[in-house]
């Protein structure tokens, strides 16, 4: 039987729908396999199915109500059209208004935003210049290189936020889905008075700082003006700052998860590494589903565990990227809820952690 049948892989595949979103849709009743193994449970499709799989993932893409969808797909191969035509006219139509509702919505924000560039004080000022010390500033640039933005849409998260405030620097990056801080002493400073200082650092000009940092000894970060230099014994690396205001990730940091759990990093990774993956909702990124269990250990799921309870879904790379940055051999997850952030921290040092944001587990 299965010979003359397309398999889930293979549906996935000619579809665009994903191995998940195919699984999903058989348990809501939607498009349900020809045949299922009895045995491995492993789904089977008539290669008619597929052009109703095809259907279903554009209907899914305009973002059409499943109660919608199921009566498309019921009705798709009648004579009378009358009501897949009406179903996608009032789709349409709903979509249309939910634009222009949202056109007017986004209007009024950037009026309010207009309004308050003029009464908006920047954090940078004229003239900074701290000591710090090589080690402690490589480090804390390894830990949040990773979630720099590469969007050209938002340049003013291309690059690592310096924020300076009294003895402490904290060193900034997020792309929108992860975010890294790291923090480090001000051995010494001339001139600076300690308030707080913000400058963006843009990506090539951190990376060549980084690359400076390879002795014990201090030293020497300032901005001028729109300039800011590294010194670093004979070596230098200047260069202008962005020209942008980087948001209040003070207001991004989650709050301690009520579910926390110690993992050796190798025995984890070799668990990311292997273990099951589900597909996000554009089928081009793996996503790891993990739980804390009661007694501290961290499980990653597989597809079709019973029940969402304290399932958390994340990127696989990105959590794979923030182990590695983080440098250490264990590292704690905290995890709070499926909708939110997940936090990396060092066990021994709570100024260096990322936080990755959740997926949503729609299928």
């Amino acid at each position: 039987m299965e010979n003359d049948m397309r398999s889930i892989g293979e549906t996935a595949r000619d579809s665009g729908l994903g191995v998940s979103a195919l699984r999903f849709y058989d348990r809501a009743g939607v498009l349900v396999p020809a045949w299922v193994d009895p045995v491995s449970g492993y789904r089977w499709y008539e290669p008619a199915q597929l052009e109703e799989a095809r259907l279903l993932a554009r209907l899914r893409r305009a973002g059409m109500p499943l109660a919608d969808i199921r009566l498309v797909l019921a009705s798709w191969s009648g004579t009378d059209t009358d009501l897949v035509r009406k179903l996608l006219t009032a789709h349409l139509r709903r979509l249309e208004s939910g634009l222009s509702d949202a056109r007017s919505e986004f209007s009024a924000l950037r009026a309010l935003l207009d309004q308050r560039e003029n009464l908006m004080t920047s954090l940078r000022t004229a003239t900074v210049r701290l000591t710090v010390g090589a080690p402690e500033l490589a480090a804390a640039l390894d830990t949040v290189r990773f979630a720099v933005s590469t969007d050209p849409e938002l340049p003013m998260l291309g690059g690592v936020l310096f924020d300076i405030e009294g003895e402490d620097l904290h060193l900034v990056a997020t792309d929108r889905y992860r975010l890294a801080v790291a923090r480090t002493a001000v051995d010494g400073h001339d001139g600076y008075d300690g308030r707080r200082v913000q400058v963006i650092v843009p990506t090539p000009l951190a990376d060549a700082m980084r690359a400076l940092l390879h002795g014990e000894g201090p030293v020497r970060f300032s901005l001028d003006g729109d300039r800011v230099t590294l010194e670093a014994g004979d070596g230098q690396a200047a260069g202008r700052c962005l020209d942008h205001d980087f948001p209040d990730y003070r207001r991004l940091l989650p709050q301690a998860g009520d579910r926390r759990a110690l993992v050796e990093v190798a025995d984890f990774r070799r668990a990311l590494e292997t273990g099951p993956v589900r597909s996000d909702e554009t089928g081009t990124h793996d996503l790891s589903v993990l739980r804390v269990e009661d007694d501290g250990t961290v499980t990653v799921c597989a597809d079709g565990d019973a029940g969402d309870q304290g399932r958390v879904a994340v990127n696989r790379g990105f959590l794979l990227d923030a182990l590695a940055a983080a440098g250490r051999d264990r590292l704690v997850l905290e995890l709070t809820a499926p909708t939110a952030p997940i936090a990396i921290r060092r066990p021994d040092d709570e100024g260096g952690f990322s936080v990755l944001m959740p997926v949503r587990l729609q299928d």
